[in-house]
């Protein structure tokens, strides 16, 4: 699935008098592009930018739906797999946003991605989503029979933490990183948020947190967009952007968050502790919660 995000650099970081100290790279991963800008010494910057192609390559290696040998696409071949460790805590991950969101963020809904993608019916699809059914043990992922997973939700953040994490732990404290989903690793950094038809609706200053969003209609399935729940509720919202202290959790909860009414997006944002909500509607009026 080829989630786009609605979240782009609208302007140049807010403390610009450092930006001769930053390196960029840029490049496409996990369905889309991506980028780290990283401020520190030439000598510490450069093997980490040079290093950044193969990180993402073996990320892609498990969690990407395009791959054909991925752990992913073997798990949604065989129903079955052992395994890594961070294979294992994304599914952890997967569990707390599908309790917080009360089953609204559910990876299980790719057989009806796949079958409105295709113009098939999907009445039996719809009948094998249910997360419940999955069974994650700390030895095994075992998906129901005929079951598939979509990470693509959730798996671009996680991929955002896990290399904020990697740049702290080598000394960096300056970074704008972008999988997909944007985290700061200080700040500020200045970005735009945009809605697929209404272009720029506003504008966040990003300072060691992280800010994902979903839009709906950045890509239709037919007769509707291309992120589903699994009740069959329609999107309420042309673009959801959340603020959280983690990539991954805004990054699913945004996917979820579309269906959501305002009151349970307030409700929401109390239970996971969330920074901030931005939410656009069908004809462009702009919320915050």
């Amino acid at each position: 699935m080829n989630r786009r995000r609605f979240l782009q650099l609208s302007a140049a970081f807010a403390c610009a008098p450092h930006l001769a100290t930053a390196s960029t790279w840029r490049g496409r991963a996990l369905g889309g592009e991506v980028s780290l800008t990283l401020h520190g010494p030439k000598d510490a910057v450069a093997p980490v930018l040079d290093a950044l192609p193969d990180w993402l390559d073996a990320f892609e290696q498990e969690f990407s739906l395009y791959r054909p040998d991925s752990a992913l696409t073997r798990l949604n071949a065989i129903g079955f797999h052992a395994g890594t460790a961070r294979f294992h805590t994304l599914m952890d991950h997967v569990q707390k946003a599908y309790d917080l969101t009360g089953g609204l963020f559910d990876p299980t809904v790719q057989p009806l991605w796949n079958a409105l993608a295709q113009g098939q019916d999907p009445v039996i699809p719809r009948t094998l989503i249910g997360w419940d059914k999955v069974t994650h043990t700390p030895q095994a992922i075992q998906l129901a029979q005929h079951q598939k997973l979509t990470l693509n939700g959730i798996a671009q953040g996680y991929a955002t933490d896990l290399l904020r994490g990697q740049l702290m732990s080598r000394g960096f404290d300056k970074a704008l990183i972008n999988i997909g989903e944007f985290s700061a690793l200080g700040g500020p950094f200045r970005l735009g948020i945009s809605d697929p038809t209404q272009g720029l609706v506003g504008q966040r200053s990003l300072d060691n947190r992280a800010i994902a969003t979903s839009s709906p209609e950045a890509l239709r399935l037919g007769r509707t967009g291309h992120i589903l729940s699994p009740d069959g509720r329609p999107a309420l919202w042309s673009t959801v952007a959340i603020e959280a202290d983690t990539a991954t959790l805004a990054d699913a909860l945004s996917t979820a968050g579309v269906f959501m009414s305002l009151d349970e997006l307030a409700t929401l944002k109390s239970r996971a502790n969330l920074h901030r909500i931005t939410v656009v509607d069908a004809v462009g009026n702009l919320r915050t919660l």
